[in-house]
């Protein structure tokens, strides 16, 4: 009896799927009011995210079906899950203006994902146009488990904070400002990428020691770096 043989896609596209997956949970948590579970998942969802990147590159099986299925599930688990979360702990007492607001995350990620894909040429890139969806996310889910206390919400004056991320990181992902790529898992690669790889370690015990609460800061590092170095590369253009 001949067992048909399993794609090699398979792999990435099943961490894919697990992104997506997340991402649901995620936006279910967040409905039953579980808000540092639905940030916890987002995070889970990157992790998947970033996995099926890898598998792809490892099993040689990138495709632009793959692709697509990756932006589709970005769109979830990075789009539409942080815009109910930062609604539900916070700006649904805006009521129209709040569903507004909060959309921007959704809108702009979609905008963003959609620029990538007719950008891309080949499977690899050197750096991003705009701040990636994930990396948004992310940086809404460290701000609640941060500042988010069960039963009383955002204590001030974080709260005074939470519109103006939301406006800058829509805005930031649209915009061309560039950001770097992971380093391929290779020794080229870490080679092209030293400072990046000494980020991600420092990054890494700096939220073990921290029990995750750095999430928040790493990311706010990470954007203000990129909009700093694109402000002084416009300047050294200019001079």
């Amino acid at each position: 009896m001949n067992i048909p043989r399993i794609p090699r896609s398979v792999v990435p596209n099943l961490f894919t799927a697990m992104n997506m997956f997340a991402g649901f949970l995620s936006i279910i948590n967040a409905s039953q009011g579980n808000y540092k579970y639905a940030a916890w998942l987002i995070f889970i969802a990157a992790v998947f995210d970033a996995l099926d990147g890898f598998m792809a590159r490892l099993t040689k099986s990138s495709s632009a079906l793959g692709v697509q299925l990756d932006s589709l599930s970005d769109l979830v688990s990075f789009g539409v899950a942080p815009a109910f979360l930062i609604y539900q702990t916070y700006l649904s007492q805006f009521n129209s203006w709040g569903v507004i607001i909060s959309s921007l995350l959704m809108i702009a990620g979609g905008f963003r994902l959609a620029r990538f894909n007719v950008q891309l040429v080949g499977f690899d890139k050197a750096y991003f146009t705009g701040l990636p969806i994930p990396s948004s996310a992310i940086t809404v889910a460290g701000f609640v488990l941060a500042y988010y206390n069960e039963g009383s919400g955002y204590s001030e004056p974080y709260n005074q904070f939470i519109i103006p991320m939301v406006l800058l990181l829509s805005f930031i992902m649209v915009s061309k400002i560039k950001y770097d790529t992971l380093p391929k898992p290779t020794m080229q690669g870490i080679k092209e990428k030293p400072h990046l790889i000494i980020f991600i370690l420092v990054s890494a015990v700096a939220l073990i020691i921290t029990n995750g609460n750095a999430l928040f800061y790493v990311f706010v590092f990470m954007i203000l770096f990129g909009i700093f170095r694109h402000i002084f590369n416009k300047f050294r253009k200019k001079s």
